[in-house]
């Protein structure tokens, strides 16, 4: 579908095009009755105002796409952002970036700041929990990919890890090391990552005939002192944990102050979903269940580089492998015996 033009507003509101440049600015004396005219018809017609267009001189390219994500300072979204990079830099196309802070209002706040500078794509990391609103740039010719967690209210292409998958798979590696009793650090329960982490946490134990303790399920933290902390008094709470599994790479570092604090390093074995710059330094390494945010973000921008080029198959949805990286701190023995038949 293509795009509203300015030309289109100005006709459907009987103004002229300078006229209608004036409301989108702003400007003095413009009438109540001609700019409510003016915006109505941008409404219906779901018109963006193309900044770029209006900053830029003649003959430049100002083709961009748009990458918003949830936290740039976080590694993990860092190297996503990188390879988005990678996939658009021989093309001539900008690539803007934003972090939302897992706010929705920020999301859709930079959606609409990229719209106006008519960017032809986005790759985001929602932290909305309905992306319905994006519906109205889907239909003003903008192309989308949702990463990291799937799209909701919003048939999209996505790409995500297997989040249940990779999380059931460091649960079992601890009970196969002898560990029952497993306490749970993970993100906001609001967060779809999360809740599979937390799904595929759960699954393991019933597996293993474990019963589901929410005492020991702890999630949603202000900052890494509430993480260090909350696993502090979970620790002194209940000795009888001797295992941890940190579903979130940002989770993991104060999650093992607080193990280390307690003199426990050797004691209480420790899984992370994903990890942290010199995670394998330390004594014992962590042991992490390992996402790519490489391949994420290459992925995601060759999804939408197709798009852009005007390839129209049906969205497709992309479930990338994890996989267990094995150093030392899930390899630490529990209790209870692996040939037990229980922990088979």
């Amino acid at each position: 579908m293509q795009r509203a033009t300015m030309r289109d507003v100005a006709a459907l509101a009987d103004v002229s095009i300078k006229t209608v440049s004036r409301v989108i600015n702003k400007e003095k004396y413009i009438s109540e009755t001609i700019s409510r005219r003016v915006n109505e018809a941008i409404q219906r017609l779901n018109y963006r105002h193309n900044l770029a267009a209006s900053q830029l001189r003649a003959g430049v390219n100002s083709s961009a796409v748009g990458v918003i994500l949830v936290d740039i300072s976080n590694p993990f979204s860092a190297a996503v952002h990188r390879a988005v990079e990678d996939v658009f830099r021989e093309t001539g196309i900008a690539v803007f970036l934003a972090s939302t802070d897992e706010e929705a209002d920020r999301e859709k706040a930079a959606v609409h700041a990229f719209s106006k500078r008519r960017v032809d794509g986005f790759v985001i990391m929602p932290a909305s929990h309905d992306q319905g609103y994006l519906l109205s740039e889907i239909a003003a010719g903008t192309h989308v990919v949702i990463i990291d967690r799937p799209p909701a209210y919003l048939n999209v292409d996505f790409v995500v890890s297997e989040n249940r998958k990779g999380a059931r798979l460091g649960v079992d590696h601890l009970i196969r090391h002898g560990h029952r009793r497993i306490g749970f650090i993970g993100d906001w329960p609001t967060v779809a990552s999360s809740q599979l982490r937390l799904a595929g946490y759960e699954d393991a134990l019933a597996a293993a005939e474990i019963e589901r303790d929410p005492r020991i399920i702890l999630q949603g933290f202000a900052d890494a002192a509430a993480v260090q902390q909350a696993t502090e008094n979970l620790l002194a709470a209940d000795a009888g944990i001797t295992a941890l599994f940190v579903a979130q790479n940002a989770l993991c570092a104060p999650a093992m102050r607080a193990v280390f604090a307690r003199g426990k390093r050797k004691e209480i074995a420790i899984v992370g979903f994903d990890g942290f710059d010199g995670a394998d330094l330390i004594e014992p390494g962590l042991t992490v269940i390992a996402q790519d945010p490489t391949l994420i973000g290459r992925t995601a921008g060759e999804l939408l580089l197709r798009r852009m080029n005007g390839e129209n198959p049906e969205p497709t949805g992309q479930m990338l492998d994890t996989h267990l990286i094995v150093r030392g701190s899930g390899e630490i023995p529990g209790p209870f015996r692996v040939k037990d038949a229980s922990l088979a």
